[in-house]
């Protein structure tokens, strides 16, 4: 059967090679259908996570596409336990064509990928016409979104992941109860240790949050104001000695005096089932701050709160007067398996991601796209957000580790962000914390891709 298929396959290759020749036609210099095989239908696999933006848009996002790509077949997958769903498959060797399916998840199936070198390099993608448009993707693209290491993992100028929905993520706080009190929103450290005193002679704890997965963000964003855009890749790269360094020893030290002022119920709660728990002493004015991203505010939607409660969102504050405050910028990413049938289609189909019909599609759900303009188009809460750079004065961050080859029983993460829990509840100090960090990226640094 194998043997009947490769040779059909030839057959129509060499009968659609002597139909072109007989045109007269040259194709070489033509514009591919999304399966580069005209007349053809392929049938495109994609696996998106169902986040907090629901699974609707998706399907009017194939709905459109399909429309304008009659020989393209979609066939979507959109799971809240994605990985649950693909991975057995991608186990027996059956891969998506496409995925969304972001960094920094417990199951990392998206970091597996990209120790394996099983990601298709998708580099040429941006330089691409938009499907249905007369732009390229690069064109459309804010700057610096595919200059980090969340969309270029192994740091060769090649881009991988492309990146998607994005969200500023600072701490997040009721504003209300600040009007009311008459609080100012603190600027530096040492004015959030000085609310923190005051806030606790409330009864309010200073601080919580949702799981130590939210750290990720928080201290990607301490490590830019401690040491800057080098540092923070130094950190990223596993450069020697660099979390032994003065400018981390600043961060792992103002966590550790954090948790001085943390809600005491936070540890408990820091688990997939009761992280609500944890965002929902913010709305009852138990807790001031916590580190987020602007999803949680659909997340809490129909939470009950406190009287005049309204969201409010800050930068990281700075560990000096004057100093630079960072909002580290998170953003989903969507990618092809090395392994997928249809490659071609598949860049295809994330050109249009950026296209106009499909980032309105989006923001309808509230996902917003990294486009030129997008920003233009929010009003009301979601554009203070999407305002902190220009109208906080806050500095954007963005990037992630850079990738390894699997080293047995190391992770960064679980080692960086894991181990927070136990510094809040006092299994162990912050210097154990710094060294078993150090221990981890001394091991992963000649692993580097």
């Amino acid at each position: 059967m194998k043997m009947k298929s490769l040779l059909f396959g030839i057959s129509i290759i060499l009968i659609t090679l002597s139909l072109a020749a007989c045109s007269g036609k040259d194709n070489s210099g033509s514009k591919k259908s999304a399966d580069g095989a005209a007349g053809s239908e392929t049938t495109l696999h994609v696996a998106a996570l169902e986040s907090a933006y629901g699974p609707d848009m998706w399907d009017e996002i194939v709905k459109s596409y399909e429309a304008a790509n009659k020989n393209v077949k979609v066939e979507l997958t959109v799971k809240k336990n994605l990985e649950e769903v693909i991975r057995p498959n991608m186990q027996a060797g059956e891969y998506p064509d496409v995925v969304l399916l972001a960094t920094g998840r417990p199951e990392a199936l998206t970091e597996t990928l990209i120790k394996e070198n099983g990601l298709e390099d998708i580099t040429d993608v941006l330089g691409m016409d938009v499907s249905g448009e007369d732009v390229k993707v690069e064109d459309k693209l804010l700057d610096g979104f595919t200059d980090t290491l969340a969309t270029n993992p192994y740091d060769d100028g090649k881009t991988y992941l492309a990146p998607m929905f994005y969200s500023p993520t600072g701490l997040f706080y009721n504003a209300g109860l600040f009007e009311e009190k008459g609080w100012e929103i603190p600027q530096t450290w040492d004015e959030m240790w000085e609310l923190g005193d005051k806030a606790a002679e409330e009864g309010i704890s200073l601080f919580t949050y949702p799981t130590t997965g939210y750290f990720d963000t928080f201290i990607g964003s301490m490590l830019y104001a401690s040491g800057g855009p080098e540092f923070f890749n130094s950190a990223m790269t596993y450069e020697d000695d660099v979390w032994e360094s003065k400018e981390a020893t600043q961060v792992f030290e103002t966590v550790k005096k954090l948790a001085d002022y943390t809600h005491p119920n936070t540890v408990a709660n820091a688990n997939p089932n009761d992280f609500t728990k944890n965002q929902q002493m913010i709305l009852d004015n138990k807790a001031l701050f916590m580190p987020n991203g602007n999803w949680v505010v659909d997340e809490m939607k129909d939470a009950p709160r406190a009287d005049n409660f309204e969201w409010g969102m800050m930068p990281i504050p700075a560990f000096k007067d004057g100093g630079d405050r960072y909002a580290f910028t998170f953003f989903e990413q969507m990618w092809i398996p090395s392994a997928a049938e249809n490659k071609d289609a598949a860049k295809d189909f994330i050109t249009y991601m950026y296209s106009d019909d499909a980032a309105q599609a989006f923001l309808e759900a509230g996902a917003v796209q990294p486009i030129n303009g997008m920003t233009d188009q929010l009003d009301g809460q979601k554009q203070t957000f999407y305002g902190i750079y220009e109208e906080e004065g806050a500095l954007p961050a963005m990037g992630t580790f850079a990738s390894t080859k699997p080293v047995p029983g190391v992770n960064m993460g679980d080692t960086l962000y894991g181990s927070i829990d136990s510094l809040m509840s006092g299994d162990i100090s912050y210097k154990e914390w710094q060294k078993n960090v150090e221990e981890a990226s001394d091991k992963l640094r000649p692993a580097m891709n």
